[in-house]
């Protein structure tokens, strides 16, 4: 089963309150995603630790719900 776009941003929104999160579907399928996330609890990590942290809030969707996802992250500036 795909995931949908409001349940991967939900997903993310409640692990990180306060985000700027946009997702695109990319391929129009719901299994190819690009979720590009902004966030100010990430200031002082580096960033494979910002990407970590949004792989661990999707709590073990990626490979399941979720087939890709081509993932950016930020801190606001």
């Amino acid at each position: 089963m795909a995931m949908r776009e409001a349940d991967l941003r939900a997903a993310i929104t409640t692990a990180f309150p306060g985000a700027e999160v946009t997702i695109t579907d990319l391929a129009g399928d719901g299994d190819h995603f690009a979720a590009h996330v902004v966030c100010e609890s990430f200031r002082g990590m580096t960033r494979v630790a910002q990407h970590k942290a949004v792989y661990a809030a999707l709590g073990g969707r990626m490979g399941g719900e979720l087939h890709a996802l081509q993932l950016t992250t930020a801190i606001p500036s």
